[in-house]
């Protein structure tokens, strides 16, 4: 399974790369929902299946995968989108062109940064490291290049699954059991920032979280 085990890794970097060019809220949330679908499937691809079906809590991590980041999250931000009447990011601090190539670039450094470690043992592909690495800076890059709060939730989204592609392609005896403790600090989150948004956009009728910088005391009041 290792072939497949290294398709999947390389399409959650092309997903990187397409979410760094997406301007649309809904082709984010579609792009981010492929990832949370490939990520489901790799603890099934570096499973062991010579002696037969793979153990339980290898099943049930998988499942618990791709129904919190392929199916529940995919669906909350989808609707919180189609509440607030935001469609597209219209101006990101860093323009799509630019953050195409810097996340090209991060991915670069990611690759450089891997092979300078020696994670031989117990490794499911050389392209795990690199692609964690590259998936989390990718969404960190997302939450500081992005004004729209939503983007930034899926920018968080992407960090996540980057922790998710370490645990379960570099410690997969001990990642499983991580990352579904992480699920669900996650799905908790993503539920608060929902409601926030919606609070957001009632106040100030956008949501682009720079402007909550500007918040502050009236004039004349004192602390």
């Amino acid at each position: 399974m290792i072939e497949l085990t290294e398709v999947i890794l390389a399409l959650i970097l092309l997903t990187n790369i397409m979410m760094a060019g997406s301007s649309r809220l809904m082709r984010c949330i579609k792009v981010i929902t492929l990832q949370g679908v490939l990520i489901g499937l790799l603890p099934l691809a570096v499973a062991d299946w010579s002696p037969g079906f793979p153990h339980l809590n290898v099943v049930f991590a998988s499942a618990m995968n791709l129904a919190v980041k392929g199916i529940a999250l995919p669906y909350l931000l989808s609707y919180v989108v189609h509440n607030v009447g935001v469609k597209r990011e219209i101006e990101p601090f860093v323009g799509y062109s630019a953050s195409v190539a810097i996340v090209f670039s991060m991915t670069a450094l990611s690759f450089l940064v891997a092979s300078r470690f020696n994670l031989t043992e117990g490794i499911v592909s050389n392209l795990a490291a690199p692609t964690s690495f590259a998936t989390i800076c990718t969404g960190l890059f997302m939450i500081i290049a992005r004004r729209k709060a939503i983007t930034q939730v899926v920018g968080f989204l992407m960090f996540e699954n980057g922790i998710a592609v370490f645990g379960t392609g570099i410690m997969l005896e001990y990642g499983l059991f991580v990352e579904l403790g992480i699920l669900l600090d996650v799905f908790v989150l993503v539920f608060i920032m929902g409601i926030a948004i919606f609070h957001i956009n009632r106040e100030f009728s956008h949501i682009n979280a720079d402007e909550l910088n500007l918040l502050g005391d009236k004039p004349g009041e004192e602390h």
